[in-house]
C-alpha cells in the first residue's frame, strides 16, 4: 500500500449545443469547409463588440441548479490574458472572480464553480510542416466546471466525469461526447505523504506540487492518465527528486504522460474585466422559472425506476445510462400495467429483451434508440405476446430480428410466420404420444432416471411443431403420461 496520499481536482470543458457561438450570431456547428462560420466579431476584427448569448447563460444556470449551486446576484465576464494561437483575440473571453455558479456537488464530489467562455479554433498541422487554423470552433459557448481538489483515485475522478456527461446530456445543454471532442477533461494531480486535512483546519497539511494533464478526451485516457501521473510522482519522490509544477499531456500509444510547458499561475493571466460586455444580474424568479425547466436528473430516474420497478442498482444504471434508452423502457412498461401482465413480471422480461437482445441488435447495426424502427407500443405487444404464452422464446427473438429490419406490429409477423404458440392440450397431447411412441429408447432412458431424456422428448416434440409447441405444457405432459 502506497505511503502517498493523492489529491486530485478535475476541471472540465464541455461545449454547449446552442444555436449560435457565444459572443456572435455565427452558426455553433461543425463545417468540412474551414473558416466559413466566421464574422467580423469572432475574427476579433478591429471595433467589433461582442454580445452575451442569452441561450448559454441559461444553460450554465440551469446546471448549477440541478448541481445544487448558488448563482451570485452579480456576474460578469473577464479577458484572459494568453496567447492562443488560434484564438484571433490574442486573449479569451472567460469568467474570473464572479462566474455563474458557485458551490455544489455531483456523485459526492464539491464543486468550486462553474462558469462560461468562448472555445478556441484548431490547429491543422500539414505534412510539409505548415500550420493552418480554421477558426469555425473559435468562439462557441464553452462551459468550464471546476471541482474542489477532493477526488482521491482515478475511479472516483471517472465516475464524476461520466455521471456530469449525464446530466449535461439529460438538460440537453450538450452532447458532450468526448470523441467528437464536446467534452474534455483535465487532473490537478498531486501526491503528499502526511493526511491532508481540510484548507483552513488547524494544523493543515500542504498538498504536494500540482501537476495538470490536459486535454483528456476518453474516459479512459482519464483513468490511464490520473493513474499513471500518481504513480510517476510516487517514484520521483522515492528516488529523492521534485516534482515540477507543469502541464503534461497523454499519450494514448504509450499509455504515458509528458511533458509540455512549466505551469502558470492565475495572475500570470493577468485577468481584467472585460469592457465591452456589461455586468449580468439575475433574480429570484428568474432562476425560479429555469428550476421548474429542469428535467428528472439521472439519481432521480435511478432512485424512481428502482422504487417503481424493483430493479436492481446495476439494472436502473444501465437503463438511465442513455436517456433514450430510459424514456424507451419507461414507454414500455406503461403498455404493460394490465395486472395480468404485472403478476407475471412482464417488466421483468422486458428489461431483458431490451438490454440483451435489442441493444445487442443496436450494437451490431450502430443505431441509436431514437433510430431504431421498433416503437416502444410494438415492443410492448412482443412482450404481451410471450407472457400470455401465444410465442415462445425462439418464436420472439425471430419476430423481434423481423420488427428491427422493419419495425411494425409483431401480431402481423406472427401471423404470416405462421409462429402462433400452440398451447391448446388435446392437440399437443397427440404429438406426446406420438414422440413417444416412436422414441422407445429415449423413453426406456427416462424412465430410468435420466432427466436429459425428457429435454430431447421435448425437442422432438418442438421440432414435429416447428418451434410452435408451448415448452412448459409439452414438458408437464411427457411427464403425467410417462408416470
Amino acid at each position: 500500500m502506497s505511503m502517498y496520499k493523492p489529491t486530485i481536482g478535475l476541471e472540465i470543458h464541455a461545449e454547449l449545443s446552442t444555436r449560435t457561438k457565444m459572443f456572435c450570431r455565427c452558426l455553433n456547428m461543425d463545417s468540412e469547409e474551414p473558416n466559413k462560420n466566421v464574422c467580423p466579431i469572432c475574427l476579433a476584427h478591429p471595433g467589433t463588440l461582442p454580445t452575451i448569448n442569452h441561450e448559454a447563460v441559461e444553460a450554465v444556470l440551469k446546471l448549477g441548479l440541478a448541481l445544487k449551486g448558488k448563482t451570485p446576484p452579480v456576474s460578469k465576464f473577464d479577458r484572459k490574458n494568453y496567447f492562443y494561437p488560434d484564438l484571433p483575440k490574442g486573449y479569451q473571453i472567460s469568467q474570473y472572480d464572479l462566474p455563474l455558479v458557485v458551490g455544489g456537488k455531483l456523485a459526492g464530489v464539491k464543486i468550486t464553480r462553474v462558469h462560461l467562455e468562448e472555445d478556441t479554433g484548431r490547429l491543422q498541422h500539414g505534412e510539409d510542416g505548415s500550420t493552418y487554423v480554421d477558426f469555425n470552433r473559435a468562439g462557441r459557448a464553452l462551459m468550464e466546471l471546476v471541482t474542489d481538489p477532493v477526488v482521491q483515485n482515478a475511479e472516483e475522478a471517472l465516475v464524476f466525469a461520466r455521471e456530469l456527461q449525464l446530466m449535461l446530456r439529460y438538460l440537453d445543454i450538450s452532447d458532450a461526447d468526448m470523441e467528437c471532442g464536446l467534452m474534455r477533461v483535465e487532473a490537478n494531480i498531486s501526491i503528499s505523504k502526511d493526511p491532508v486535512k481540510p484548507q483552513g483546519g488547524q494544523g493543515a497539511s500542504k498538498l504536494g506540487t500540482k501537476v495538470e494533464v490536459k486535454n483528456l478526451n476518453s474516459f479512459r485516457a482519464v483513468a490511464g492518465a490520473i493513474a499513471y501521473e500518481i504513480k510517476r510522482q510516487e517514484e520521483v519522490l522515492e528516488s529523492g527528486g521534485k516534482v515540477v509544477q507543469e502541464t503534461r499531456g497523454w499519450d494514448d500509444v504509450k499509455a504515458e504522460t509528458y511533458t509540455q510547458r512549466v505551469k502558470e499561475e492565475a495572475h500570470d493571466y493577468r485577468y481584467l474585466p472585460e469592457p465591452d460586455l456589461p455586468q449580468m444580474k439575475f433574480m429570484s424568479d428568474d432562476l425560479e422559472k429555469l428550476r421548474a425547466e429542469l428535467p428528472e436528473l439521472p439519481e432521480e430516474k435511478r432512485v424512481r425506476f428502482m422504487k417503481e420497478f424493483k430493479l436492481k442498482r446495476e439494472q436502473a444504471d444501465l437503463l438511465v445510462s442513455d436517456r433514450w434508452l430510459a424514456a424507451f423502457f419507461e414507454e414500455t412498461v406503461s403498455e404493460l400495467e394490465e395486472e395480468e401482465f404485472k403478476a407475471k413480471d412482464a417488466i421483468g422480461l422486458a428489461f431483458n429483451y431490451l438490454t440483451s437482445d435489442l441493444i445487442g441488435k443496436m450494437a451490431e447495426a450502430r443505431l441509436g434508440v431514437k433510430e431504431i424502427k421498433i416503437t416502444p407500443e410494438n415492443f410492448a405487444d412482443l412482450i404481451k405476446l410471450i407472457v400470455s404464452g401465444q410465442l415462445n422464446s425462439r418464436s420472439a427473438k425471430e419476430i423481434l430480428a423481423q420488427m428491427f429490419k422493419m419495425g411494425g406490429d409483431p401480431h402481423e409477423f406472427m401471423k404470416s410466420g405462421g409462429m402462433t404458440q400452440i398451447s391448446d392440450e388435446s392437440e399437443l397431447m397427440k404429438i406426446v404420444n406420438e414422440i413417444i411412441a416412436g422414441n422407445p429408447n429415449v423413453v426406456g432412458d427416462y424412465k430410468k432416471g435420466k432427466l436429459p431424456a425428457l429435454e430431447a422428448l421435448i425437442g422432438r416434440a418442438m421440432g414435429k411443431l416447428k418451434g410452435t409447441g408451448n415448452p412448459e405444457v409439452l414438458r408437464r405432459l411427457f411427464v403425467e403420461e410417462l408416470k
